[in-house]
């Protein structure tokens, strides 16, 4: 192995410890369900669409704009989120304005954003 490899030599199995992960261990489905929400947020442009809707509601035609996309391609990635709970819309007139799901999208999407920027000092900080 290399310098750089991380291993466990001890030899010795912590019973307590793999028996407590395993009892907060999730489901397979529900692992797949977590997974599957990963890989939707795992595009830069869902990410962007995310983003502006972070702090308020906006139309196709505005996320359009904003990153520089056609509304056909915003649409398709709106749809996307919508069908992974990410995304709401409501209907005023002929207008359909789009906004994050609830707050737990709100949440998870600060918090990957509150990490990447913890990261990022840490590493200009040299730590």
């Amino acid at each position: 192995m290399g310098k750089n490899t991380v291993c466990c030599d001890c030899g010795v199995i912590h019973d307590d410890a793999v028996e407590k992960a395993r009892k907060s261990m999730a489901t397979d489905e529900k692992i797949a369900d977590v997974s599957d929400l990963f890989r939707v947020l795992g595009d830069s442009t869902r990410v962007k669409i995310l983003w502006a809707l972070d702090n308020c509601e906006l139309c196709v035609c505005d996320m359009a704009s904003l990153i520089g996309m056609t509304k056909s391609a915003v649409s398709h990635q709106l749809r996307v989120l919508k069908d992974s709970n990410l995304v709401k819309n409501r209907r005023e007139g002929k207008m359909i304005y789009y906004s994050l799901a609830d707050n737990h999208v709100q949440d998870i999407f600060e918090k990957a954003v509150e990490h990447i920027n913890e990261r990022t000092i840490s590493q200009k900080e040299g730590w």
